[in-house]
């Protein structure tokens, strides 16, 4: 099977090959019907093409039909050849950004709001027989629990679901960044994105310390010579925990770069560091989780944390995930100290105490053991339903088998590019994302020519596309495996070539 060939080679680090027709709608729709995840595409709900246009509410969402148009093979058909049907699904290449809505959220959300409406106060303690949902009090740890596949915990008491991202990142690097005169530093990268750089620079500044002196970001590996690069290769980091382990507090990357795409060596830079005495090793996932494999308990990493609004697809600044790895989660008796209890500090609340003892109200913190120990706050139940609901879909399915579809598609789009590039004298265009698809997610992050943007842009819309502009010159472009298809990176590249066909 053509589809299950490319995936094999693309595993095995092999060209996938892709034939002389493949730049053809016949060939993509083939792939498509041979995708043994298509089913999974019915489980969202896709803006329209006319629903992206509305000034207001109508009391409705993008019809119920309008993520499975279909054409006589059973392989989505929407935009092909020019259609311009309202009612029919635009390419939503822009789960880097917000995931699509997930159908079963409506029905998580109504089944809180209907346990509100009837029990109150008790729906923290009672989980009805036909609900999706368990009690209030319990859904941080169930979603824990839908999430191990997901980052790779050895246990789904390694996680825990609450606050947002930066949030977590402060709490995490407050109980982990541990600065002395010595070890001060946090090795970073170049351009992280901005909460992340944020959130570092004032928990340094919160230590008293300066940034200029205690921030190490690493720059990419072409950003001393005439070859503009956006890429820092692995080599290039392990040079960088060289030069300063000795120095270093903390390190603190990215699973994937935000910007272009790049995916990481984790395994082996969390490895390295810990051998170089680098006394902890964070990740931000934000771009990483739902998107690419990961073990973080196999790779010993210390913590991570990560949103669930992009690949995830639980919604608009949706409750948020974090990592402790289970050797700084253990709660052990002892009389001597403080509450009876020896346990790793953290800023702690209430919500971290055990469940046991949690409305016994006697301020004497007794955490719970693994990551729920960190979490500080009653979570929003309606937020909790509506990653319940997200998560739902990924237990359809794994991760391995979402990774699998993600190498194909792009490289599959890789391939279309390509052949668009090269169809000019000047490059319209280069892809600023790593080539080689072990070093990406699903994205690629395409840095457009000067002026290119704003007409690009509107085509895309014009088109029925949604996908990330970041300005002055790029475009990052996403086919989520969840719920987008090869006939879709097809149209996607149509749309895209013609446009710059026609400002070239």
């Amino acid at each position: 099977m053509e589809f299950q060939t490319i995936v094999e080679r693309l595993r095995a680090g092999q060209d996938p090959k892709f034939p002389a027709n493949a730049n053809s709608l016949e060939y993509a729709a083939t792939l498509s019907s041979q995708d043994p995840l298509k089913h999974l595409k019915e489980e969202f709900i896709l803006p329209t093409k006319g629903s992206l246009r509305k000034k207001g509410l109508s009391g409705t969402a993008a019809p119920a039909n309008a993520s499975h148009t279909s054409s006589s093979n059973g392989t989505s058909s929407s935009l092909s050849h020019g259609d311009d049907d309202d009612e029919k699904s635009s390419i939503y290449f822009v789960g880097n950004s917000l995931g699509a809505q997930p159908k079963a959220v409506r029905r998580y959300l109504d089944a809180q709001l209907e346990t509100w409406a009837s029990i109150g106060v008790g729906g923290h303690f009672t989980t009805w027989e036909n609900s999706p949902l368990v009690a209030w009090q319990d859904m941080s740890a169930d979603c824990a629990r839908k999430s191990v596949d997901l980052v790779g915990a050895a246990s789904a008491d390694e996680i825990v679901m609450m606050n947002t991202i930066t949030a977590n990142l402060h709490l995490m690097m407050a109980s982990f960044y541990k600065p002395t005169e010595k070890r001060h530093k946090i090795i970073l990268e170049w351009k992280p994105f901005p909460s992340d750089f944020y959130a570092i620079e004032s928990q340094i500044q919160w230590h008293g310390l300066d940034p200029a002196k205690s921030m190490v970001q690493i720059q990419p590996d072409g950003s001393n010579n005439d070859d503009e690069s956006f890429l820092i290769s692995t080599e290039t980091i392990l040079a960088a925990i060289d030069e300063h382990a000795d120095e270093t507090a903390l390190l603190l990357l990215p699973g994937v770069q935000y910007y272009s795409g790049q995916l990481f060596d984790m395994a082996r830079i969390t490895k390295y560091a810990q051998e170089k005495g680098i006394p902890y090793v964070g990740w931000d996932l934000a771009h990483a989780a739902g998107n690419v494999e990961l073990r973080l308990h196999d790779w010993n990493v210390d913590f991570a944390v990560w949103c669930t609004y992009k690949y995830i697809n639980a919604g608009p600044g949706s409750i948020a995930g974090a990592f402790v790895h289970e050797r700084h989660g253990t709660v052990e008796r002892d009389p001597d100290a403080i509450h009876g209890f020896r346990h790793r500090h953290r800023l702690a609340g209430w919500y971290g105490e055990d469940k046991s003892v949690r409305f016994d109200m006697a301020n004497r913190f007794q955490p719970t053991p693994g990551a729920g120990g960190f979490q500080v706050s009653n979570p929003s139940a309606v937020d909790l339903a509506s990653l319940s609901a997200a998560l739902s879909v990924f237990e359809k399915t794994r991760m391995r088998e979402l990774r699998s579809k993600s190498l194909a598609l792009t490289a599959y789009a890789q391939h279309l590019l390509d052949d668009i590039g090269s169809a000019t004298p000047t490059p319209p265009f280069r892809i600023i994302t790593p080539r080689d698809p072990a070093q990406r997610g699903c994205q690629l992050s395409v840095l457009l020519r000067p002026g290119l943007l704003e007409q690009v842009g509107e085509a895309l819309q014009e088109g029925g596309v949604v996908c990330d502009q970041r300005k002055p010159d790029v475009i990052r472009v996403a086919p989520v495996p969840l719920y987008c298809d090869f006939v879709d990176v097809y149209n996607f590249m149509s749309i895209l070539g013609r446009a710059i066909a026609t400002t070239s």
